[in-house]
C-alpha cells in the first residue's frame, strides 16, 4: 500500500487520534476528566451554564472513549442524586451514539473483513438480530460491562441505532443511579453524616454486578 493510500485509511487518523488524546489526558488540563474535585470545583464556577457544560463534556469525553464514571460520581456532588443521574445518563446516551456512529461508519467494513468469521462477533450479530432491543438493554444493564469498548462494538453489527439509543439511555440508567448514589452519599460520608445510605448504595451496585450473572442461564 502506498504512503498516499495509507494516509487515506480511516484507522490510521483512529489511532493517532487515540494517541494525541491519550497525551492530552496526560499532560494537559484534560486530565482534570479524571480527577472528581477539580470536576466539582470548575462546575461550581460555571453557574447557570453548568448544566450544559456538564452534558457536553460528558458527550464528547464518551466518544473519545473517556471513561464517566469520575464524570457521574460528580455530576451527583454538583446536581444532586435526581438530576445528577439524569443528565448523565443523557450525556453518556449521546456519546455512545456518537462512538456508534465512528464505530459503523469508519470501521465496520474494515472489521467485518478482518474478523467477520469471529465466533464471538458472530454470535454477537445473531443476539442483535433475533432480539436488537431486548439485547442491548441486558448489555447495558450490568454497570460492570465496559461502556465504552460496547459503544463501538455495536457499530459493528447491524442494529438500527433507535434500537441502540432507546436500549443504551432505558439500560444505564440503574448504573447511573448507583453511581450517582455514591457520589451523594459519600459527600455525606465525608462529611461527617451517616454512612449507613453510602453502603446501600454500594450494595445495590454490587448488586446490579452480579444480577445479570444470575440469570445468565434464564
Amino acid at each position: 500500500m502506498t504512503l498516499s493510500r495509507r494516509l487515506k485509511t480511516p484507522r490510521l487518523w483512529l489511532a493517532i487520534a487515540f494517541l494525541v488524546l491519550c497525551l492530552l489526558c496526560c499532560f494537559t488540563p484534560l486530565k482534570g476528566l479524571f480527577n472528581q474535585q477539580f470536576l466539582v470545583q470548575q462546575l461550581h464556577r460555571c453557574g447557570n451554564w453548568a448544566v450544559y457544560l456538564f452534558v457536553l463534556i460528558y458527550t464528547l469525553a464518551t466518544v473519545l472513549g473517556v471513561p464517566g464514571t469520575v464524570l457521574t460520581i460528580a455530576g451527583s456532588v454538583v446536581f444532586g442524586l435526581v438530576w445528577g443521574t439524569f443528565l448523565s445518563v443523557v450525556g453518556a446516551t449521546l456519546g455512545a451514539i456518537g462512538a456508534f456512529g465512528v464505530a459503523r461508519y469508519l470501521l465496520r467494513n474494515w472489521a467485518v473483513r478482518r474478523f467477520g468469521h469471529h465466533k464471538a462477533l458472530v454470535r454477537f450479530n445473531q443476539a442483535v438480530i433475533d432480539k436488537p432491543l431486548a439485547f442491548v438493554l441486558s448489555v447495558r444493564f450490568a454497570p460492570i460491562s465496559p461502556f465504552n469498548v460496547v459503544n463501538f462494538l455495536f457499530g459493528l453489527t447491524s442494529i438500527p441505532w433507535v434500537y441502540y439509543a432507546v436500549g443504551t439511555f432505558l439500560g444505564i440508567i440503574p448504573g447511573t443511579l448507583a453511581y450517582a448514589w455514591l457520589g451523594v452519599a459519600g459527600k455525606e460520608a465525608l462529611r461527617g453524616g451517616d454512612r449507613l445510605p453510602f453502603f446501600i448504595a454500594l450494595s445495590f451496585l454490587a448488586l446490579l454486578s452480579v444480577l445479570p450473572l444470575a440469570m445468565k442461564k434464564k
